[in-house]
């Protein structure tokens, strides 16, 4: 069989426009069902620009999260331009290791489950598909009680009286309160709808999500600074704790944070790099989307955050709160708004987009890729999420141990296309079940690559569950990355990849 590249043309595939049955009467020959449905089918005609990875990352960065997140990155006690130089750094590496990861998706147009084919057989995919697919589950329900939260605060500010159905005591099943319910239930029907129109739809929003909710940041920062006066803001948001070559360490945490932040979306980024046209526009996308929004961003909510301090009297880093301290009742139901649109962009593409293609991937015959994303979504509902958020050895145990899988994954992924592959798949090989395809291996799974994985994503384990390697918990992700990618290299057998 030929190989497939970028500009190939021998794929006899039919097109795929995004709005799959999971019944395919147009398989190709040699293909198998198990294997082969039109939402995982490689894709002939791949329209996304740089614009449209830009916007997704967007949506992936402008979150009530990510404005938390960004905002304890100048609160570890560094000087501002430690901090930038630590967030540039750090959100560089993060860049670089998503333009590794999307040149086989988008190289052969396949979503990331199939690409994990070629590296742990047609049937052994199934092993990171689920993995990740699981942890997105987890942060789907976290992210949409965490939104449905924060619109419930504001509502209770305009609406105090509905303030009894507030209180879980009173009226409360399973641990949330009815208002509470019927918040979650809220958010969870709009990103359902979102989802349900297709990757089109998906990309529509997500164009438009990103670019709004910077408006309403540069606004918010701006009515903060004139409220503030600009010579009473500081960027120093924690204090500046250390001094000389103490903070080496203390750069490299937050370089580490960084990476650790973006390594659920970063791992499963061929789910959307394989729409793009050419890696070029990937990584064009990648650029503005990662080091330029980034800092953007970042610079906007440090500003923000830093001027509640003369503004309100204490330091705020949620912008719900934030935001409805404003008198301004426009301005709070602009801003809650705004925060929800963010909170359903990054849900939808960090959180639900992937589990909709890693559960298709195991029953491809049975499960479309939008019956994926509502099994994700429905299980999002039963792990009571709030119970899951309010109890941190719940989530430290469930969260952490999944999360340690990541880096151990991208580590064999890398390895095994760049220097195993090098850089070659043979696309229809990635659909059959036949033992003489390239990538069945032994009864479909490649035991080389499950042999690396696992002791490297069980040392990440270690290093975030044991408090006396609680040092290297913040680099978990790097060690895991490291000696699965080492593993790997010399438990691979490169001859037969070649």
């Amino acid at each position: 069989m030929a190989q497939f590249s970028a500009t190939s043309s021998e794929s006899s595939l039919p097109p795929y426009d995004g709005e799959a049955s999971t019944h395919d009467s147009h398989m190709p020959a040699g293909y198998s069902d198990r294997l082969y449905n039109e939402d995982l089918a490689p894709l002939k005609q791949q329209t996304w620009g740089a614009y449209n990875i830009f916007a997704f990352w967007m949506s992936d960065v402008h979150s009530v999260g990510g404005y938390v997140f960004a905002g304890s990155l100048f609160a570890l006690g560094l000087t501002s331009w430690q901090v930038l130089v630590s967030l540039l750094i750090g959100i560089g590496l993060v860049n670089a290791l998503c333009n590794l990861i999307a040149k086989p998706s988008q190289q052969a147009g396949v979503p990331y489950p199939v690409a994990c084919r070629a590296t742990f057989g047609v049937l052994g995919a199934n092993i990171p598909a689920v993995l990740r697919g699981l942890i997105a589950v987890a942060w789907y329900g976290i992210q949409t009680f965490l939104a449905s939260s924060a619109l419930v605060i504001v509502v209770l500010k305009f609406v105090p009286q509905w303030m009894p159905y507030a209180d879980v005591h009173k009226h409360g099943f399973v641990g949330l309160s009815a208002l509470g319910w019927a918040g979650f239930m809220l958010l969870w029907v709009l990103q359902a709808v979102v989802f349900w129109r297709g990757m089109e739809m998906i990309k529509k929003f997500i164009d438009f999500a990103g670019p709004a909710v910077y408006v309403v940041m540069f606004m918010l920062a701006g009515y903060m600074v004139w409220r503030a006066g600009l010579q009473n803001i500081g960027l120093n948001l924690g204090g500046v704790k250390y001094h000389g070559m103490e903070v080496v360490p203390v750069m490299i945490t937050a370089i580490s944070l960084v990476v650790s932040y973006f390594s659920g979306p970063m791992l499963n980024f061929g789910d959307f790099s394989r729409y793009c046209k050419s890696y070029r526009s990937v990584k064009r996308g990648n650029f503005w989307g990662l080091p330029v929004n980034f800092l953007a961003f970042s610079l906007v909510t440090v500003i923000t955050t830093a001027a509640t301090l003369p503004v309100f009297g204490q330091l705020i880093t949620d912008p719900v709160e934030t935001v409805g301290r404003i008198d301004h009742p426009t301005a709070v139901i602009l801003g809650a708004l705004t925060f929800t649109i963010a909170t359903i962009g990054i849900n939808i593409v960090a959180n639900f987009v992937s589990p909709a293609f890693d559960f298709s991937n195991v029953a491809p015959r049975h499960i479309s890729w939008r019956m994926g994303g509502m099994m994700a979504a429905v299980a999002s509902i039963f792990i009571t999420p709030w119970n899951l958020f309010n109890n941190p050895a719940v989530i430290h145990y469930t969260l952490d141990v999944l999360g340690s899988f990541i880096g151990p994954l991208y580590g064999v992924l890398i390895v095994d296309f760049f220097l195993v592959k090098r850089g070659k798949l043979v696309v229809d090989d990635l659909y059959t079940v036949s033992e003489t395809g390239r990538y069945w291996y032994t009864k479909g799974v490649n035991r080389r690559a499950v042999a690396a994985l696992l002791p490297a994503a069980l040392i990440a384990v270690l290093c975030v569950m044991i408090p006396a390697l609680e040092g290297a918990a913040n680099f978990s992700w790097f060690i895991g990355a490291g000696l699965a990618a080492v593993f790997y290299w010399f438990l691979a057998d490169k001859k037969a990849s070649n």
